[in-house]
């Protein structure tokens, strides 16, 4: 890649230490400051402090909402702290902390978590280790660390491709208080997940492929949805060859995204000696199956039909509900965002429809990080700032509640 002005101002400040930028876009003054003057710790602070200071105050509120919708609903208190922890422990999280603790288990019930990926589990188990084997502990630790990288590195993406630093705190705040963000706080994966993904993004646009393809096989290992980063880094890649006409040796780090689901079949086979064991148990114990887009939809729609009230809101209407706006999301996408950022949206987005049994999929588009830049940018309007920001609060704090109290909620 050519050396920018900017870079070379930049460079000769510190001999030797050569600065990128994102291709393809002007290279805003931040970066170089970020990466060679001494004035770095100050911009840190001035635009990384806000961040970590949102996702600590957002933490807070879920927790608090998730404490008080217990306590009123069941009409009883908590006898310790661990037991306000303990509400969030549901659903798939006992899951992930049973991989942590044991591995996975080739009898029981446990044998049927082979369809989650081993990345969270083994970072939990890692983090375990100075908490005394406290693996719910360890969880929410390794959920706070990766909330705060991810809402950090969204930031740092978005001023790297706009310049922008008021664009990038929106597309945070946006993030953050998205009605399923609640899982960025919780044992879950998406946490994790999004600082890998974010990760690999911002170093493919700052040049730095190797580290992509790292952070790329930390999010393959993560979650099976990660390998679209590959054809995502490689339309990144043609981007920047399209900028400079120049190929070049590093884009084949990018291969290395893929090393997590070799890892994670490799497991299965070591495991339960087929590579694709998890697939059988996808199919027979958690009835899904890849089927075309429509059909999966169709179903979700037949299934309203009869359904409780309560039951068809969040598992036909609400469901449906994502389903659009990440269909839209994406065409927004491919208009007006980078082409990587829409094989990322399109990719996703046929993941989750693609399937014969359409589920948790408010909770699955809290992964189409591009929803938030796009929101940013309609957000520069306050009306409609205000409108998306009451939306998403008020079914973060509806959500919250729900899951909070052992109900259904992605």
């Amino acid at each position: 890649m050519g050396t920018s002005t900017l870079n070379k101002k930049a460079a000769s400040k510190r001999p030797g230490k050569k600065v990128t930028a994102p291709v393809g876009s002007t290279p805003p003054d931040w970066l170089a400051r970020f990466w060679g003057t001494a004035e770095a710790p100050s911009e840190f602070r001035a635009f990384a402090g806000p961040i970590v200071a949102l996702v600590l105050g957002v933490k807070l509120f879920i927790y608090m909402i998730g404490v008080i919708a217990n306590e009123v609903f069941s009409n009883t208190g908590f006898n310790s702290m661990s037991a306000r922890f303990d509400i969030w422990n549901r659903w798939d999280a006992p899951h992930y902390l049973s991989i942590a603790q044991y591995g996975y288990q080739t009898s029981g019930d446990p044998a049927n978590f082979v369809v989650f990926f081993p990345g969270y589990p083994w970072m939990v188990r890692i983090f375990a280790v100075p908490l005394g084997g406290n693996y719910l502990l360890a969880a929410f630790a390794v959920s706070t660390v990766a909330s705060i990288a991810a809402a950090l590195l969204l930031g740092y993406l978005v001023r790297g491709d706009s310049g922008d630093s008021e664009l990038a705190l929106r597309a945070v705040w946006f993030f953050l208080i998205f009605p399923t963000s609640y899982f960025l706080h919780l044992p879950y994966t998406e946490s994790l997940f999004m600082a890998c993904i974010l990760g690999t993004f911002l170093a493919a646009r700052m040049d730095k492929w190797l580290l992509a393809g790292i952070a790329g096989a930390l999010a393959t290992l993560t979650r099976i949805n990660g390998l679209v980063l590959l054809p995502a880094l490689a339309v990144e890649a043609y981007s920047q060859y399209r900028a400079t006409g120049r190929i070049r040796l590093q884009w084949l780090w990018i291969a290395l995204a893929g090393l997590g689901v070799a890892v994670y079949l490799y497991m299965n086979y070591h495991v339960y000696g087929r590579p694709f064991a998890f697939m059988t148990v996808q199919r027979e114990h958690w009835y899904k199956t890849l089927q075309w887009p429509w059909t999966g939809i169709h179903s979700k729609i037949e299934a309203g039909h009869g359904a409780k009230p309560g039951d068809k809101q969040m598992l036909v209407d609400q469901e449906l509900l994502y389903i659009v706006i990440g269909a839209v999301a994406t065409i927004a996408t491919w208009i007006w965002l980078r082409p990587s950022y829409a094989i990322w949206m399109t990719g996703n987005w046929l993941l989750f429809t693609s399937t014969s049994y359409i589920l948790s999929t408010p909770r699955y588009t809290l992964t189409l990080f591009p929803i938030f830049i796009l929101l940013a940018k309609v957000g520069r309007n306050r009306i409609v700032a205000m409108l998306v920001s009451v939306w998403s609060i008020l079914f973060l704090g509806l959500f919250t509640s729900l899951f909070a109290i052992g109900q259904w909620a992605y």
